[in-house]
């Protein structure tokens, strides 16, 4: 699968958590190799109210600010981490630095709320917040509207690369944006068999980003999930309640 996108470098601050990036602003060390990017003299951007009082009980320190999409426990990866600002001995911020490894998330880009599982799935894995493989995954039990021609075919089109591909949407405000077009609405399946050979599905087009679907791809998601219902099944098969229901 691959995706094309208009991210770009996120300018949000000031959203939680709040993560302390060293001990003290003294012996901050930058394991990011070069990752933390200030300029003397440089306007700060307004500081936030959770900045300021973090600021206050943590006097010459560095504070980090996360990108609210991170979820993980524990100390998150440096390229969830915005920037950093520093506090001075009296508990003020008078720095700030932003992480040049940092990687926005759908949300700091600007992206429009997911309309579904399909697009949630493309937007994390644009960003590098979620794996591409569950956009195949999610896409399994979706139906797609696929764009037809004439003879009733499906419609085909180019990528930015040049590349062939069958348009397809995940969501009517997708497919809104294509136009007043024909087209029909079908499983993940029966869309890939109007899908000429050598070209892959082309999800949304129209949203801020495009990712292909092969058939490899989704042979795969289908044996994963194929694999898992068999697990749950067997799990279920040994459980208390099975073997009462079985009695």
């Amino acid at each position: 699968m691959s995706s094309t996108g208009n991210a770009t470098d996120g300018t949000g601050v000031g959203v939680a958590p709040v993560v302390g990036t060293d001990t003290e602003a003294g012996g901050r060390t930058d394991s990011g190799g070069g990752a933390w990017a200030g300029e003397a003299g440089a306007a700060m951007p307004p500081v936030p109210d959770d900045i300021r009082a973090a600021a206050r009980t943590a006097p010459e320190h560095w504070l980090g600010t996360v990108d609210p999409a991170w979820r993980g426990e524990g100390e998150p990866p440096l390229w969830a981490v915005i920037g950093q600002w520093r506090s001075d001995a009296d508990g003020e911020i008078v720095e700030w630095q932003r992480n040049e490894h940092y990687r926005p998330s759908p949300g700091m880009l600007g992206w429009p709320e997911p309309t579904d599982d399909v697009d949630a799935a493309m937007q994390l894995a644009a960003t590098g917040y979620g794996p591409v493989e569950n956009v195949a995954l999610a896409a399994v039990a979706a139906e797609l509207a696929v764009l037809t021609a004439p003879d009733g075919g499906a419609v085909s089109a180019c990528t930015p690369e040049g590349d062939a591909v069958v348009p397809v949407f995940t969501s009517p405000e997708h497919l809104k944006r294509a136009g007043a077009l024909a087209h029909r609405v079908l499983p993940l399946a029966e869309a890939f068999a109007l899908v000429p050979e050598g070209q892959d599905l082309y999800l949304n087009p129209t949203g801020p980003v495009a990712l292909r679907l092969s058939a490899d791809d989704l042979s795969r998601a289908v044996d994963v999930l194929e694999a898992v219902g068999e697990s749950a099944a067997s799990s279920a098969a040994g459980s208390p309640v099975a073997k009462e229901e079985q009695n």
